[in-house]
C-alpha cells in the first residue's frame, strides 16, 4: 500500500513540474512583421468581427469610460513607423 502511495506522490510531483513546462513552451513571442500589420488590422480579426452592434457596443463603453467621443480609428500609414 505504501508504495502505491509512493508512486501516486511521484507521478503527481512529474504531472505537475511537466503540465506547466509544456504550456509555456507551447507559447511564442514573433514580432509582427510590417507586411503582416494589414492582415491583423481587419475588421475579421477583431473582438466582435464584422458585426456592428458590437462595434456600438464597444464605442458606449468606451464613451462612457472616458467621458469622451471620437477617436476609435485607426491611424498612420502603415509602415509602423507612427
Amino acid at each position: 500500500m505504501k508504495t502505491k502511495i509512493r508512486l501516486d506522490l511521484k507521478m503527481l510531483k512529474v504531472t505537475g513540474l511537466l503540465v506547466p513546462v509544456i504550456l509555456v513552451s507551447g507559447c511564442s513571442i514573433t514580432p509582427v512583421k510590417p507586411w503582416e500589420k494589414a492582415t491583423l488590422a481587419q475588421d475579421i480579426v477583431k473582438f466582435g468581427g464584422p458585426n456592428p452592434m458590437i462595434k456600438k457596443f464597444e464605442e458606449h463603453i468606451f464613451t462612457s469610460k472616458e467621458g469622451s467621443k471620437g477617436g476609435g480609428g485607426v491611424s498612420g500609414g502603415g509602415c509602423g513607423c507612427n
